[in-house]
């Protein structure tokens, strides 16, 4: 496979990439093209000159900033490397996109080079996570803020199809992130799509709770981006605290640091499965062809994981697989999709009136 890599994107780019692009030819039977400043990126990567053959790169000669505004970065720079990165997918010169940069900006650019596969209303961000025991799919994991039941279906589908091919899981259970189990709890847009799950031919196991991502319960998580977003960077907060917990405990003592000397083959595995570094990416789903998107803070091992995965992905032709899937969710949305949108709409707007009357009787003091 080839893999088209973002070499200036990311907090620590373009060093870490270039390490991580090393570190990942060494375990991985695949060829990267590195886009980014050719000037910049020459000199790192004549360090490690035995890896000069399976390494090429593609010169462009502007950066989308972690701050500047995707949108309009996008619009007023042609010549970005996370441009180039999905333009050498779209043009066949690579099998995959990987990034660490600009999410937002990495969404847009595989979304506008690359399109949607038929039948796709929204793109989403698929994210593997650690559990007790495996992992589980969650998505969205931040591209869409506000969805409609439909587009929460169709992630239910593309979030199978991920766990079938990459966890080879051949019925995932599907699990709906609301605030009860019950299926009258949430908010309209979870109650509208639990009824359309519950028509759909996918192992729909009904809703679960967030204490419920990570005990094994489900696998595959289906949420909107904004709560998916919120409960994926409590998670990664969640650990950061208890590790910095921990390490000010083991320090505290003469008998913690004795203890520490027994345990610490088990506090070693125990970081490696909940380190974002070990599980690479999230995978863009729904666009035609394969976008990872690494995490901002991305070392030298969470770069060789991206490219690991998307290496993956390449191979399985995971594109191909969600499109297979997403077609049943449109036949789901053909039967009963319209009548249930047309609802959650109506709803909607009722709920729009009832503040709006409110809010005009508090302003006249009734």
């Amino acid at each position: 496979m080839k893999i088209a890599v973002d070499a200036m994107g990311g907090d620590y780019a373009p060093h870490a990439v270039v390490e991580g692009a090393v570190l990942a030819l060494r375990k991985i039977d695949c060829t990267i093209i590195l886009v980014g400043d050719r000037e910049v990126l020459e000199p790192l990567l004549a360090r490690h000159s035995h890896a000069a053959d399976r390494v090429s790169i593609k010169h462009t000669s502007e950066v989308v900033r972690m701050d500047e505004s995707p949108r309009k970065a996008l619009n007023v720079k042609q010549d970005t490397s996370i441009r180039k990165t999905f333009d050498l997918v779209k043009s066949g010169e690579a099998d995959a996109a990987m990034s660490a940069g600009n999410s937002g900006a990495a969404m847009l650019a595989g979304l506008h080079v690359l399109g949607t596969l038929p039948h796709v209303d929204r793109p989403c961000i698929g994210s593997i996570l650690p559990t007790t025991n495996g992992r589980v799919v969650m998505l969205d994991a931040g591209a869409n803020v506000d969805c409609r039941p439909h587009n929460l279906v169709q992630f239910a589908f593309m979030g199978h199809a991920l766990a079938k091919y990459t966890l080879g899981i051949q019925s995932p259970r599907i699990g709906l992130l609301s605030i009860g189990e019950e299926a009258g709890k949430g908010n309209d847009l979870v109650r509208a799509t639990y009824k359309l799950l519950r028509k759909s031919d996918l192992n729909f196991q009904g809703n679960i709770e967030g204490r419920d991502i990570f005990a094994d319960n489900v696998d595959v998580v289906v949420c909107d981006g904004f709560v998916g977003n919120v409960a994926l960077k409590t998670a990664e907060g969640v650990v950061q605290a208890l590790g910095t917990r921990l390490k000010d405990e083991i320090r505290s003592s003469i008998f913690g640091r004795f203890g520490y000397l027994f345990m610490r083959p088990a506090l070693k595995r125990f970081k490696q499965r909940f380190d974002y570094a070990e599980y690479g990416g999230a995978l863009l789903l729904g666009i035609d062809g394969i976008g990872v998107i690494a995490h901002g803070r991305s070392n030298p091992v969470a770069i060789m994981n991206a490219i690991r995965i998307s290496d993956e992905y390449a191979r399985i032709r995971i594109a191909q697989r969600v499109k297979e899937e997403v077609e049943s969710s449109a036949e789901l949305k053909q039967s009963f999709g319209d009548k249930v949108h047309q609802v959650f709409e109506h709803i909607k707007e009722k709920k729009f009136e009832m503040d709006t009357k409110e809010s005009t009787a508090s302003e006249k003091g009734d």
